[in-house]
């Protein structure tokens, strides 16, 4: 399954989201008839209510292969000092999804200054021990965690490994097609090497991820992905360089690589990024010369 991560992004009216949007519009349920996965990235910064995973199942029934992939709440991967309300406020969420059947994996991001030791190690155990009733993703940037001890770890609590995209500076993970449990995940984050790790007010933290893959660029990942669903039941493939966007347009095109037929395409998209017209499987819609009013 292929989709962007996260779906609220005001830069994405009138590129990917339509400027006039009609009665009833929902960015999930709308971006849900071209995915069959989005990654919830509000549980990161705070645990996701019970009363909003149950709206979000709602909207995309209409799909019924429809799997959402969630973050967890960044207390736990990024701050620490947590507390056992802390666990319970953050599975409250995570719980109406997987008794929907629509939780397809929790996602634990450390960032790259989170380096293999003794001590992370045990506070990695830790957390996998807390949310292991769901299908549970690592995700590691500092490649001192490459190594095969942490692997047979992580295979031993069937639980999976991030194959991540990232720009490669100093000691950043590689790309890769690692398999540790039946539930496979890959994350494009793109390849912004001057604004990764920039800490230059001047420069919008959204720059970090203003990055198109080429279809040359992702073709290496379509053959990885394709090695990681030899070896999984279900696969995740979720696009990160969202500004203006480019998530979706990568995504589409990895849809299309992986597996060789036209995509739906949502019709703002096709005028910013044209290259996508000769993946569409629905010719172009000719513009209308009248707009309909919307008083």
């Amino acid at each position: 399954m292929v989709g962007p991560a996260g779906w609220s992004y005001d830069d994405w009216n009138g590129i990917v989201y339509p400027s006039r949007r009609p009665r009833g519009f929902h960015e999930a349920a709308y971006l849900a008839e071209f995915f069959d996965t989005i990654e919830i990235n509000t549980s990161f910064y705070q645990p996701l209510r019970p009363s909003l995973a149950a709206q979000w199942i709602e909207r995309v029934s209409f799909n019924p292969r429809f799997r959402f992939t969630a973050k967890l709440w960044q207390k736990f991967t990024h701050e620490g000092g947590t507390t056992a309300a802390d666990e319970k406020s953050a599975r409250e969420g995570f719980d109406i999804l997987h008794e929907a059947g629509k939780l397809g994996a929790v996602l634990l991001q450390f960032p790259f200054s989170f380096h293999r030791t003794a001590e992370n190690t045990a506070r990695l155990e830790k957390m996998l021990d807390a949310f292991k009733a769901y299908p549970l993703i690592v995700e590691i940037r500092h490649s001192s965690w490459s190594k095969s001890e942490f692997y047979e770890l992580l295979h031993k609590r069937s639980v999976g490994l991030c194959n991540i995209d990232q720009p490669l500076i100093g000691r950043s993970v590689k790309p890769a097609s690692v398999t540790t449990s039946p539930t496979g995940y890959v994350r494009l984050h793109g390849r912004r090497y001057d604004t990764w790790f920039s800490d230059d007010p001047a420069s919008p933290p959204e720059e970090r991820y203003n990055y198109l893959y080429s279809e040359e660029e992702l073709e290496p990942w379509a053959e990885r992905i394709r090695r990681i669903e030899d070896h999984t039941q279900a696969t995740f493939v979720v696009t990160n360089n969202h500004y203006q966007g480019k998530a979706i347009v990568n995504a589409l095109q990895l849809i299309h690589l992986l597996t060789k037929n036209k995509v739906k395409v949502p019709e703002p998209l096709r005028s910013h990024y044209p290259q996508l017209n000769s993946i569409a499987s629905e010719p172009e819609k000719e513009p209308t010369l009248f707009p309909l009013s919307t008083d």
